[in-house]
């Protein structure tokens, strides 16, 4: 992760540089191939909150997508930490904060976002997939996948059909309709093996479809396949 500061980013600030044995507040930003930890000023907690559109004159701010108002009557502007990263990105390398030299960094393992209802499932699923190297989200179902993609980004997401409230298609529907989650690989595995079901995937932009039970060597291989394939510009 490169090291960069939030008002920097924004234009706003220069950071100031921490002592070596300062502890910084730091938010762990991925997207796409970009990696950052953003150095802000403290952390105050998460919550949900309704975006809504900002004027043309603030829009044109980079990094900005909306704000909203705070029970106070605060209007609190939103930020797009992916955009900010990728532009600080294609910047001078002098925003960036330079820390002592430490051990060599160990390689980031690949996400994996497993899908699925049944608890057994996602248990099975998880620990074949650490045992190889991944590190591996988990989400019941389609709602709750969605939640988490507004702050994760994994590198394969491995998807269930039959689920409450939302289910496989629908998510596989949404994760294709997001500029920011699109071109993520998507592997479908379920009962549902007739051919209609299978179509339908595919005409959703599913990458690869198997059945359950699954052989762990075609999961693993499929995976290995997809993360080995170039991003689609």
């Amino acid at each position: 992760y490169d090291l960069m500061h939030l008002g920097s980013a924004m234009g706003i600030s220069r950071p100031p540089a921490p002592a070596d044995d300062e502890r910084i507040p730091l938010l762990l930003v991925r997207s796409g191939d970009y990696r950052a930890a953003i150095y802000v000023e403290g952390l105050l907690g998460s919550r949900e909150v309704v975006v809504k559109p900002v004027g043309a004159q603030i829009s044109t701010l980079r990094g900005i997508t909306g704000a909203t108002i705070m029970g106070d009557g605060k209007v609190v502007l939103i930020l797009d930490l992916g955009v900010l990263i990728r532009l600080i990105a294609t910047t001078e390398s002098e925003d960036l904060i330079e820390l002592p030299a430490e051990a060599e960094a160990v390689p980031e393992k690949p996400q994996v976002m497993v899908v699925d209802d049944s608890i057994t499932v996602r248990k099975v699923t998880t620990r074949l997939l650490e045992r190889h190297g991944y590190e591996v989200l988990t989400a019941k179902d389609g709602v709750d996948a969605l939640a988490q993609l507004q702050d994760h980004r994994p590198d394969v997401i491995l998807l269930d059909v039959e689920m409450p409230r939302m289910d496989g298609f629908e998510l596989a529907t949404n994760v294709r309709n997001d500029a920011r989650l699109q071109d993520i690989p998507i592997i479908m595995i379920t009962s549902r093996t007739a051919a209609k079901h299978q179509q339908r995937a595919m005409s959703i932009g599913v990458n690869v479809y198997l059945g359950k039970p699954y052989n762990e060597g075609d999961l693993l291989g499929n995976i290995e396949s997809l993360l080995s394939e170039p991003a689609e510009s």
